[in-house]
């Protein structure tokens, strides 16, 4: 994978017209390439001992991030999390809420089972940003959070450069879904129903692409002591994210398990996944299993303002986008995702028309919703094409 520092960060945002804050941003994070939290090596300290350290240097971002303030105070969001009298219903939906906050991200994955004699673990994988997980919506039993990238990167001269924006994941929690979404390989998706033992008490977890296409569906139930709130996900498939699209051929799917822990100043994202080769639909062998833990660290005085500016240009555009794909998701039936549109990374559209509207263009909503319809039926359509043309394995 190319690693891209500050001078090709700069190429990548000129080859999409300057706007460094969409898609050139966009391309360079897609590739897995955020910053490292300094200038200075960090120890790598847990892996293959027997592996020489050379095969073992983790990939992921090369460039060097500006310093940040942790929090050291309990959030807000903690205390109310903690409070006696909340109803088991209204704890769990504290929690969630308490996922949103200001944070130092940091991404580890590291393969610790390789099933095939003889094969080779894959280099782990390191990357680290800055971002703020904001609340898109809120109901008694629904939540929706979205996360925005703001890096600021610091040159080889030691200047700092920035802000760069980026609109990251989502992820739509929903109480005691009657169905949700499923991952059926082959860049396929479904729905599937849930039986009354999974769905009572539990929430799901529905997580959406940059372009907020989707991505996977899980549902677990939470549990809440005087530490920590912790979220456990039933295992789910997944298409592969593009840290591992960008290197790997030689699996189809991920199928994972996901572990969310809430705690006083942050919360951190555990995953279990094994990396399945797929026969068709059927799984025809086990690659490796793969360990990830994502930390969010709250952050104190970091300038998140140009995502607030990012979103009060890009909102009714990106809420087109969600409406679009809804509208494609809630009947239930089975549908494929473009891996291109246009001859263009799928993410790209959206993207540039996004940026379009942050350099100050004046479309009227209808227009920016035409728009999102059209990228969405672009990228989305029956489950037959799958197979066909540029539909074959987008992810």
């Amino acid at each position: 994978m190319e690693q891209l520092g500050v001078l090709a960060l700069r190429r990548v945002a000129s080859k999409f017209g300057g706007i460094a804050s969409a898609v050139g941003v966009a391309a360079w994070l897609a590739l897995g390439c955020a910053s490292s939290p300094s200038g200075s090596a960090t120890p790598y300290v847990f892996g293959w001992p027997f592996v020489p350290a050379e095969q073992m240097q983790p990939r992921g971002g090369t460039t060097r991030g500006a310093d940040v303030t942790l929090a050291t105070a309990p959030s807000a969001a903690w205390q109310r999390l903690q409070a006696a009298d909340l109803a088991p219903l209204d704890r769990d939906r504290a929690a969630i809420l308490a996922l949103a906050g200001d944070y130092r991200t940091s991404f580890d994955f590291l393969e610790v089972v390789l099933y095939q004699p003889g094969a080779q673990p894959a280099r782990p994988y390191r990357s680290w940003g800055t971002e703020q997980i904001t609340v898109l919506e809120q109901r008694t039993d629904f939540v929706s959070l979205q996360h925005t990238l703001v890096m600021f990167v610091v040159d080889d001269a030691g200047e700092r450069r920035g802000p760069f924006v980026q609109k990251h994941w989502r992820q739509d929690w929903q109480y005691e879904p009657a169905r949700q979404l499923a991952y059926l390989g082959h860049g396929r998706f479904g729905t599937r129903a849930l039986a009354p033992d999974e769905r009572r008490g539990a929430w799901s977890q529905t997580v959406y692409q940059v372009d907020d296409s989707p991505r996977f569906a899980a549902t677990g139930r939470w549990r809440h002591d005087a530490q920590a709130s912790v979220w456990d996900g039933a295992s789910a498939w997944r298409p592969l994210p593009r840290r591992e699209r960008s290197v790997r051929s030689d699996y189809q799917v991920l199928a994972g398990r996901n572990r969310l822990t809430v705690l006083p100043t942050g919360w951190v994202h555990e995953q279990d996944n094994e990396k399945l080769a797929l026969d068709g639909s059927a799984v025809a062998a086990s690659r490796a299993r793969e360990l990830g833990v994502n930390r969010y660290e709250q952050i104190v005085g970091f300038d998140f303002s140009a995502s607030d500016a990012y979103w009060r240009a890009t909102g009714d555009f990106w809420a087109g986008v969600r409406a679009a794909w809804a509208a494609r998701i809630d009947p239930g039936e089975d549908f494929a995702v473009a891996r291109t549109c246009e001859g263009e990374e799928g993410f790209v559209a959206s993207f540039r028309f996004a940026g379009r509207l942050e350099s100050g263009e004046a479309l009227s909503i209808d227009a920016q919703r035409a728009e999102a319809r059209r990228i969405v039926a672009c990228l989305a359509g029956a489950a037959a094409d799958a197979t066909h043309g540029d539909r074959t394995e987008r992810y």
